[in-house]
């Protein structure tokens, strides 16, 4: 069974910095491709950052790019998404994603997700 635990998430200040990472287990961890999801009250969850298993590359939405990163420790069964210079409207429920193949940044692609967990950027 795929498992994914996020941690990490809290409450910070504008221009401060998280780390929130994404434990998986239950699946060939390096098989896999992963992405970062979040969901702000009253809005859609939203593509953050995503692996792209056609061409290896990495999508980042507009509104994170140069601020937040996303890697991986295969050897750790880890997932990280690194978020620099945080603002107001990263606030948000963010979702840790993964599935075999993924060719967009988009929910429809990812079959397995973690519970969420919360980031409150205050200012």
């Amino acid at each position: 069974e795929v498992q994914l635990v996020e941690s990490g998430g809290g409450l910070v200040q504008v221009g401060g910095s998280l780390r929130l990472s994404c434990a998986a287990s239950g699946f060939t961890f390096d098989d896999y491709v992963f992405g970062w999801f979040r969901q702000a009250p009253g809005k859609e969850r939203e593509g953050v950052v995503c692996n792209n298993s056609l061409d290896s590359t990495t999508y980042y939405a507009d509104s994170v790019k140069g601020r937040f990163t996303i890697s991986k420790d295969n050897a750790k069964k880890m997932v990280y998404l690194q978020m620099n210079s945080l603002k107001p409207e990263d606030t948000a429920i963010y979702y840790c994603a993964a599935d075999l193949k993924v060719w967009e940044c988009e929910d429809t692609n990812f079959a397995s997700w973690g519970q969420g967990i919360q980031v409150t950027v205050s200012s």
